[in-house]
């Protein structure tokens, strides 16, 4: 798995597992706010979604925690760590 290369031709979804507030402050283009707290209750949607899902958060700490949760229901993801290290990897498209 390379994530630097799932994130640059986009073949996933990008989940911002920060609060909405701090998603509102910035984000990664095109990502999706899921906030960390609301994932066991928003599984439906999260199944909907383009896998693999890309999780950041502020650290990688939170957006850690929601890979684990995740990729124990079968949910193919990776923790792409600090959504500016995906904002990074997602400004470098080819």
């Amino acid at each position: 798995m390379d994530l630097q290369k799932i994130i640059q031709t986009n073949e996933g979804t990008i989940v911002d597992v920060r609060s909405y507030g701090e998603f509102m402050e910035g984000h990664v283009a095109g990502s999706i706010n899921i906030a960390l707290n609301q994932i066991p209750e928003r599984i439906e949607k999260i199944k909907q979604l383009k896998t693999p899902l890309i999780l950041c958060c502020a650290s990688g700490n939170r957006s850690g925690q929601a890979q684990h949760f995740l990729s124990q229901l079968g949910i193919e993801c990776y923790n792409g760590g600090s959504w500016l290290d995906v904002n990074y990897y997602q400004s470098k498209q080819e």
